[in-house]
């Protein structure tokens, strides 16, 4: 009675095997290949799966979603014999899971050793000048030739990145120095330019402000004439007192260096021929009054028309 109970014990948990391997639930994005006796037989999509137990058996299960690897740096060689490290990262994704599975036996391995080598051919090509200011050139060329290549293996390279690229630690320094060079350049440049700025605006200002100074005197000058003026007529001078005061000026208009020729109105040569009637003699008669301080005045005579 025990061993029927054991056997009974033993069918149960073998039929509970059973609907375990039977039933295969594969889950969204990702799929499944099946093999009966070592063959393959059929590739399981998402969702629930019916296989045969003990006969079919799961080879492989593969994401079907887009994979970023990232790829340790690789010495490269660039066509002026200097070597870079560069360090790449490549966005791919399972297209075919039949051919991931049975066409290459490590995919992300030839990946990576496709990937250094194409690199190697791009960068043997170019300058390290060419090389830091071509990465999109750099990405396009190793996206095409990767993608040709792995189309036969089930996988698409969608993208592929250059993370960094790390010239010799010699052409780092000489890089910095040239960059700080230029900066100070700018700066001494910027520098200037402010300066040249400052001294035009301040030129300006001078400028304007003796413009205003000037016409402030000048305004000055003409009220202090115009003052004059209505003082003289106010007191109604005669002839021979406008004549005197043109003679205490004449000193002060020689004073200028420019100062070479006068023009002396007829009418004060007619009042200084009255005035010396009245004193005698002009040296002797205006007190204060030498005649070495009287230049040579030329009588301008009114155009004959």
């Amino acid at each position: 009675m025990s061993a029927v109970i054991i056997v009974l014990i033993i069918l149960v948990v073998l039929v509970f095997i059973a609907l375990i391997k039977t039933i295969q639930v594969i889950p969204q994005a990702s799929a499944a290949i099946v093999e009966r006796f070592g063959r393959y037989t059929r590739t399981l999509n998402a969702g629930l799966n019916i296989v045969v137990p003990f006969i079919d058996s799961i080879r492989n299960r593969i994401d079907l979603r887009e994979q970023v690897v990232p790829f340790p740096p690789q010495p490269v060689i660039t066509q002026d014999n200097l070597v870079v490290n560069i360090d790449t990262v490549i966005y791919y994704q399972v297209t075919d899971a039949r051919a991931a599975t049975y066409e290459v036996a490590s995919y992300i391995q030839a990946i990576e050793q496709l990937t250094v080598t194409t690199l190697r051919n791009i960068i043997g090509g170019m300058d390290l000048e060419r090389t830091l200011t071509s990465r999109e050139d750099i990405n396009a060329a190793l996206r095409g030739v990767l993608d040709e290549a792995t189309g036969k293996w089930g996988i698409r390279v969608n993208r592929v990145e250059l993370k960094a690229i790390e010239p010799p630690t010699s052409i780092q320094d000489s890089m910095e120095k040239q960059m700080r060079a230029e900066r100070d350049k700018r700066a001494a440049r910027q520098s200037q330019i402010l300066t040249a700025e400052g001294e035009k605006q301040s030129a300006i200002l001078r400028a304007e402000g003796e413009a205003k100074a000037a016409a402030l005197r000048a305004e000055g000058e003409a009220q202090a004439v115009r003052t004059v003026f209505e003082a003289i007529h106010a007191g109604d001078p005669d002839q021979k007192l406008l004549s005197y005061q043109y003679l205490q000026m004449l000193p002060k208009i020689a004073e200028g260096d420019a100062n070479k020729l006068w023009i002396v109105p007829s009418e004060i040569g007619d009042a200084l021929k009255g005035l010396s009637g009245a004193f005698g003699n002009i040296g002797g008669g205006v007190p204060g009054f030498n005649t070495k301080d009287v230049p040579a005045a030329r009588r301008e005579e009114p155009p004959v028309d």
